[in-house]
């Protein structure tokens, strides 16, 4: 797999590995923890170097997975992981981006991830009660004192990224986008152009929708954060089905899934965008890193765009409550 720069000069391969749902997400049986280690080094083995965590998965057990994973091959990949979380017994309950619990966290996640650097350390979510200039600078710290390479944001405004940028450099943002979720094109993208930032899209296949694999049958089970979002709903699947229908056509004429073209859509838009696809299978990931070889002319790009437009998306990407959390 060839490799792409975000911003700062960070080189990672063209599609990453979001590890959220080997622990959580996605229904009540993820895998036993050896076959979430063995997926997630089949992944090194077919190119990815980029890998993304956070604490607040499980909480912390999504950590120590990774870093577990990759403990032998630990120089030869990049690890994200997140902070802005409180959490109290087992669970989050709001949001703590305090310059002290910030170095908190970073010291309890380099134990769990079993290294003596964090390569990208995101703001999880922004927290209204500390100024993103004091979180920038506490991430600053962490870098000057070798805990931290690069500092990252999550569901940021284009303002908040500016305002951060302008007391610490920002290499990444991490934001839901994929052709049913195009929120960051109006503000956020032009901003990351602009500043040299780069961008990495999660949920890039619309949390599994896009790969044609969902349908208004699909029953989620018990634990599948899908069964609490608006645009999941069986009357919503039925009126988004038509973009899906359209991507596996196209994937039909140029020999791909309908996966890989959704992700190779996403890989043209910019140089500095970098996907990262959660699984829990090794042939999903195999699946996934041939979309780099998926290219797709100007005018299937067009279509594409017009068909997202004019069809729209029925039904928000999150609930209520994590709605409110996200372009702060």
């Amino acid at each position: 797999m060839h490799t792409r720069t975000l911003g700062q000069g960070l080189e990672v391969s063209a599609i990453g590995l979001g590890c959220m749902g080997m622990s959580q997400s996605y229904g009540a049986n993820p895998g036993t923890r050896d076959e979430m280690i063995g997926v997630i080094r089949s992944a090194v083995d077919s190119g990815v170097t980029f890998f993304d965590t956070a604490e607040v998965y499980g909480p912390y057990e999504n950590e120590e997975l990774v870093g577990e994973a990759l403990q032998p091959i630990r120089g030869e990949v990049v690890v994200a992981t997140k902070f802005g979380w409180r959490i109290e017994d087992g669970r989050s309950v709001g949001l703590d981006s305090r310059p002290e619990r910030i170095a908190e966290v970073a010291d309890a996640s380099l134990r769990r991830l079993r290294t003596d650097v964090i390569d990208l350390f995101y703001q999880h979510r922004v927290d209204p009660d500390v100024p993103i200039e004091d979180v920038a600078g506490a991430v600053g710290d962490l870098v000057r004192a070798g805990k931290v390479r690069h500092f990252g944001l999550s569901e940021a405004s284009a303002a908040t990224i500016r305002r951060a940028h302008a007391v610490y450099p920002v290499t990444a943002v991490q934001s839901e986008y994929s052709l049913w979720t195009r929120d960051p094109e109006a503000a956020v993208l032009p901003v990351l152009g602009e500043l040299g930032i780069g961008f990495v899209p999660f949920s890039p296949l619309g949390k599994g929708f896009l790969t044609g694999t969902v349908s208004t049958d699909t029953a989620f089970s018990e634990g599948d954060v899908r069964a609490t979002i608006p645009r999941f709903t069986e009357e919503n699947r039925a009126a988004n089905q038509v973009l899906v229908d359209q991507v596996a056509a196209l994937a039909a004429a140029n020999g791909a899934t309908p996966g890989q073209v959704a992700l190779a859509w996403l890989l043209a838009r910019q140089p500095w965008i970098v996907p990262i696809p959660g699984t829990r299978r090794t042939a999903r990931i195999e699946e996934n890193a041939g979309a780099t070889r998926v290219a797709l002319s100007a005018d299937e790009r067009a279509d594409l765009d017009a068909l997202a437009t004019r069809v729209g998306v029925h039904g928000d990407r999150y609930n209520a409550f994590h709605l409110g959390l996200v372009g702060r």
